[in-house]
């Protein structure tokens, strides 16, 4: 038998997009014959996987999985919503978090590892979901907090199933107060983050680049009104204050009540908010909007009405 390089392997992968554990049966198979290999993909169902690589996957899944002080988050993309309720893809996403829980939240390092009860890698049974649903996916982020005195609450909105949905959030809390209730507010708190969009934790965590494209803005609003640059100043910082309120979580009005702060909520609760997550699925993906009546147009030859 011919014997089968890690060079032959690798090559076979770069060419089909299979996993290399599927290129290595392949080449065995078939004695090393490489175009005998290809084809050997191609009736398993795996060589059109590298097809489709290729295509736009911004549907699919968030998945949440947690542990006693800590949670992760993973988003699984697909090209079509309906492969979210996929059972096969579900499972997917249920392993893939808790993957995360176990070893972090490094995409590169959560593909290498081992998909539990298969012999392949995360990355390699991915390929194999492929083949099989017939459509481009990808895991696209993860995210994990860890607390030591405290919990890790998520929250997934409008879930298809526990633990799995559209948008979903994660609120990591520091408290020495009874688990259940600070298990209660973390949730509140990502019913709160999913429908307000914050982009930092305080004001500290404010992007500079962006604070600063506020600040040039506002000043320039305030400049048309014609008043002195003293009044102008004092117009921009409080416009400022007015900016923190919407992308700050800490400085938020708590949606619960319409007049606590955030910060105050937390306080009240004898409780730290360390950090939290917001992954909303597809969320700047460039999607490929299609007219299908032009497309149907375009492959008939009958000019569109103008």
């Amino acid at each position: 038998m011919a014997e089968i390089s890690v060079a032959l392997v690798k090559d076979l992968r770069e060419r089909t997009g299979a996993g290399m554990s599927d290129c290595k049966k392949a080449l065995v198979a078939v004695e090393g014959d490489m175009e005998a290999a290809i084809d050997w993909l191609r009736k398993k169902g795996l060589y059109s996987a590298a097809k489709k690589s290729g295509r736009v996957a911004a549907e699919g899944l968030i998945g949440t999985a947690s542990a006693p002080g800590r949670a992760a988050m993973v988003e699984v993309n697909a090209e079509t919503d309906f492969v979210g309720r996929n059972e096969a893809f579900q499972n997917f996403v249920e392993t893939t978090a808790k993957l995360v829980l176990e070893l972090g939240d490094d995409v590169e390092t959560l593909k290498a590892a081992p998909y539990p009860g298969t012999g392949r890698t995360v990355a390699e049974e991915l390929v194999q979901l492929v083949a099989t649903v017939g459509e481009n996916m990808t895991i696209r982020r993860a995210k994990m907090f860890t607390v030591e005195h405290g919990t890790v609450a998520t929250y997934v909105h409008s879930a298809l199933k526990p633990g799995l949905g559209k948008i979903g959030v994660l609120v990591a809390l520091e408290s020495p107060t009874e688990l259940d209730a600070l298990t209660t507010l973390g949730r509140q708190i990502g019913m709160h983050v999913a429908a307000t969009r914050p982009e930092a934790l305080d004001i500290t965590g404010v992007d500079p680049a962006s604070l600063e494209r506020e600040r040039a803005v506002l000043s320039e609003q305030a400049r048309a009104s014609g008043k002195p640059e003293a009044i102008i100043e004092k117009m921009v910082e409080g416009r400022i204050k007015k900016f923190y309120e919407e992308v700050v979580l800490l400085e938020q009005i708590w949606v619960l009540d319409g007049e606590s702060r955030v910060s105050a909520v937390v306080k009240k609760a004898g409780a730290t908010l360390v950090g939290f997550q917001r992954f909303t699925l597809g969320e700047g993906i460039e999607k490929e909007v299609t007219d299908f009546a032009a497309e149907v147009a375009a492959v008939s030859g009958v000019p569109q009405p103008v």
